[in-house]
């Protein structure tokens, strides 16, 4: 069971040297980047049990923020990036200590209604974010000493390198007290204030910790795609994030991972059905919901706890 993360990462490093284009490259790239949104979303949702819909908002503040200060103030990709990731902390912040005073579905409508806020303003802000005309010519991640990211596979590899940093960090945040103490608040909120956690602190930083890996994914997309509109921050992106998070298994580590790949993958292989894709995805989902309400990460559990009791001699 050890192994299969090693395995995991070794596929990840091997897979981009096997394909058999760019096109398939940026797939890829672009797979990895959603990825990290989906472990941001899996934070609040699956660690502190908040199912917040304004994640789509946090990926574009983190987007256009690197984008604009790449395109209007000359500012590099290294610099521009960790500042949207700042400025998405900030704002995370901030939101959260209003959005976090409601609870339940009440919570859910307010953050939507945040989220579709922030894309509103993305959209008419025409004197800074050039509404629907969008940011075009950003510039990507320039070299670090001699390595160079012109290229689309150095590219993948970069987005692979920040999904890895990304999924080990927030391995490190379940298993230290604070993870306790997030997933602690997800299966009882009263029980939790009555041991003495301050309930508002944990929702809020994980909240926070949320919209950072939103506004980190939004950067990533920018300075790889090279161009941004505001569609980056609609309420769509808000749910296909979420149906990452769902069927891989929320609340695990590698679920939003896989979750991302299986869908998007499917996504792009069922570009071509343009007009039947929800459907079909609204189907699985229910199908998913009915037969695998734990995602896939549940049913790998399941299925592995089924082979140690048959194992185990009676």
């Amino acid at each position: 069971m050890h192994l299969l993360p090693w395995a995991a990462l070794l596929a990840a490093v091997i897979v981009p040297l096997l394909l058999p284009n760019e096109y398939y490259l940026q797939i890829l790239t672009q797979g990895y980047v959603f990825a990290i949104s989906a472990c941001g979303l899996n934070v609040i949702l699956g660690l502190a049990g908040q199912l917040s819909l304004a994640h789509s908002g946090f990926f574009g503040i983190g987007a256009y923020a690197l984008a604009l200060l790449a395109t209007k103030a000359g500012i590099s990709f290294w610099i521009g990036l960790p500042a949207g990731v700042a400025l998405c902390a900030v704002s995370g912040y901030a939101i959260g200590s209003i959005c976090l005073r409601s609870k339940g579905h009440y919570f859910a409508i307010f953050t939507m209604a945040v989220g579709i806020i922030i894309h509103l303003v993305i959209q008419k802000w025409e004197s800074l974010t050039r509404g629907h005309i969008g940011v075009i010519g950003i510039p990507g991640p320039g070299p670090i000493g001699p390595i160079s990211f012109d290229s689309t596979l150095a590219r993948s590899y970069l987005a692979l390198f920040f999904l890895v940093i990304t999924v080990l960090a927030i391995s490190r945040l379940v298993r230290s007290p604070v993870g306790r103490t997030l997933m602690a608040v997800r299966e009882s909120e009263p029980l939790a204030a009555a041991v003495g956690v301050d309930v508002m602190a944990a929702k809020r930083l994980a909240f926070t910790i949320s919209a950072s890996l939103a506004g980190l994914a939004g950067g990533l997309f920018a300075g790889f795609i090279g161009f941004l509109g505001p569609e980056s921050a609609n309420v769509e992106m808000t749910f296909n994030t979420l149906l990452y998070v769902m069927v891989g298994g929320i609340g695990s580590l590698a679920g939003p991972v896989a979750g991302t790949f299986i869908v998007y993958g499917l996504s792009q292989v069922l570009a071509v059905l343009q007009h039947y894709q929800m459907i079909i995805f609204g189907l699985a989902l229910v199908l998913l919901i009915l037969f695998m309400p734990a995602g896939l990460a549940g049913a790998a559990r399941s299925l592995m706890r089924q082979r140690v009791s048959e194992v185990k001699p009676s």
